[in-house]
């Protein structure tokens, strides 16, 4: 009886150390900023840089120029995102640089500024850089989301074995034992 409780105990233990594991790692993220460079929106806005880029690639596509584009989108995005790119495109207007233009914008509107970069300088199509900028980011968010969950599978194969191996020595391999064991010693 007290053995079947002590690796009940035992059994049990990985999954606690995991759970104490598991609630110090969402303690941490819930107070970590999110990546800019990811495109992740943060506290407080919540547009996400592929809209933006969809925004953006619809205005283009209306006919509307890049600073004109970026203004439209600006007020309706509103909030820190918006004033950067009203910002942006009332610089260009005035004959801003595109990099003097771009000065102080948020880190995480960087990826909207390299897709329009060379439409404004060279004048090549917005809609295919906005486009290509989109598909981009959201490859490399499926690719981010694939390697989370390629960790969490490693992450889960310890404490499921520890558990499983006792359960299965001890359902399936014990009393098999026992029953030949009681037979031999029988004879």
């Amino acid at each position: 009886m007290w053995t079947l409780a002590a690796c009940a105990l035992l059994g049990a233990l990985p999954w606690w150390a995991a759970r104490a594991t598991r609630e110090r790692r969402l303690t941490r993220l819930g107070s970590r900023e999110p990546d800019a460079a990811r495109g992740g929106a943060p506290p407080g806005t919540g547009i996400e840089i592929g809209v933006l880029l969809e925004l953006l690639g619809a205005a283009v596509r209306a006919g509307t120029s890049v600073p004109r584009a970026l203004e439209a989108v600006g007020v309706a995005v509103d909030g820190p995102d918006g004033t950067a790119l009203r910002r942006a495109g009332a610089a260009l207007v005035l004959g801003a640089s595109w990099a003097t233009a771009w000065d102080g914008a948020p880190p995480r509107l960087a990826v909207v500024g390299r897709a329009l970069r060379p439409a404004w300088e060279h004048g090549a199509a917005p809609g295919d850089a906005l486009r290509t900028a989109g598909e981009q980011l959201r490859q490399e968010r499926q690719a981010a989301a694939r390697q989370a969950a390629a960790r969490l599978a490693v992450h889960l194969v310890l404490p499921l074995g520890t558990c499983f191996l006792p359960a299965f020595v001890l359902i399936g391999l014990l009393p098999v034992l026992v029953s030949l064991g009681g037979g031999l010693l029988g004879r």
